[in-house]
């Protein structure tokens, strides 16, 4: 099963006990103004088509398409981090980079949340998977560099499991 942007974005704010306010703070942060029942209708799935009548109808979901996602995740390190100042000739506003959704999380989440590459790694271990130092490091590489690796969805959902693990138990 691949996981969406919004089932990210569901299962990261579960993980981190994100208050529905809270998400609303951190698209505004993001550069994307939601009201908090736009921010509800994020959160929730997409419907499958097998599946339509057990689902909520289509007005109330709004996709999480890759430029909210990640104007989500540049939120949510300002709203962790605070405001950085922009260094002479950087633009106000981190540029959005389109890179693979799943490297995109881990990388932001890392900075979020000033996590060392062995805190990565004990989160994924938290949720049995082992990876190696130089693995996670293929994966939070910039897209385009000779050992960057895309992250799959099973990494990726085994992370935010290992997120809930450790910041809700």
């Amino acid at each position: 099963m691949n996981i969406d942007n919004n089932d990210i974005l569901i299962r990261l704010r579960y993980a981190l006990d994100l208050k529905n306010t809270e998400m609303v703070d951190i698209f505004k942060l993001g550069g994307i103004e939601l009201s908090k029942d736009e921010v509800l209708k994020v959160l929730t799935k997409s419907m499958d088509e097998e599946l339509e009548e057990d689902m909520i109808e289509e007005e109330n979901h709004i996709p999480c398409d890759d430029e909210m996602f990640e104007s989500f995740l540049n939120g949510f390190i300002t709203f962790k981090r605070g405001k950085q100042e922009p260094k002479p000739g950087q633009t106000d506003r981190p540029e959005i980079t389109y890179e693979h959704v799943n490297n995109l999380l881990l990388k932001k989440v890392k900075i979020a949340l000033s996590l060392t590459s062995e805190d990565m790694i004990e989160i994924l271990e938290l949720a049995d998977v082992h990876i190696t130092k130089g693995e996670l490091g293929a994966i939070l590489r910039r897209e385009g560099h000779k050992n960057y690796r895309i992250c799959g969805d099973r990494y990726a959902r085994n992370f935010l499991k290992g997120l809930a693990i450790r910041y809700r138990d």
